[in-house]
């Protein structure tokens, strides 16, 4: 395990979390995740499951390339921590909650680590880069995800 970093609690510059709207009738229901003006250029889009809660996927970074993130089925914490050298907002961390019941898209540009946690059995979630996979040159940095300390545990309020 990396030695603990220091994160302030804060909203990230540049970091979007915009609420979906959904529109439904006696079929079901529908939402539109992204449309071709938040990314800078399109690169690939994929589906990752959990099937238990409590299932961890982080950190890594970006240098180039923008994630979009939606859970269309159960529910994910994600933890976003600023670690871009001019931002204004560097060192800040953010938590966001979202699920399928009130569906929101998260725009995470490059330069934060970023990482979720599954809040229930069969969490599925839809991610849209800007960037094809390069698995001979991967633009990601990876840490460990207790790097900041326990950001995972849910706390009841």
């Amino acid at each position: 395990m990396e030695t603990m970093q220091h994160a302030t609690p804060g909203p990230i510059d540049g970091l979007e979390i915009k609420n979906l709207a959904v529109h439904s009738d006696d079929r079901g229901y529908l939402f539109e995740i992204a449309h071709n003006h938040e990314l800078p250029k399109f690169g690939q889009v994929y589906a990752v499951g959990d099937p238990v809660r409590g299932a961890i996927r982080a950190f890594h970074k970006h240098d180039v390339l923008w994630d979009l993130f939606c859970i269309v089925k159960g529910s994910a914490k994600f933890v976003l921590i600023d670690d871009r050298a001019e931002s204004k907002t560097k060192g800040n961390l953010q938590i966001v909650a979202i699920g399928e019941r009130a569906p929101k898209l998260i725009i995470v540009p490059p330069g934060i680590y970023h990482g979720w946690m599954a809040l229930e059995d069969d969490t599925l979630m839809i991610s849209t880069a800007s960037e094809l996979y390069n698995s001979d040159k991967p633009d990601e940095y990876r840490i460990d995800p207790y790097t900041y300390g326990d950001v995972w545990t849910v706390k009841g309020k």
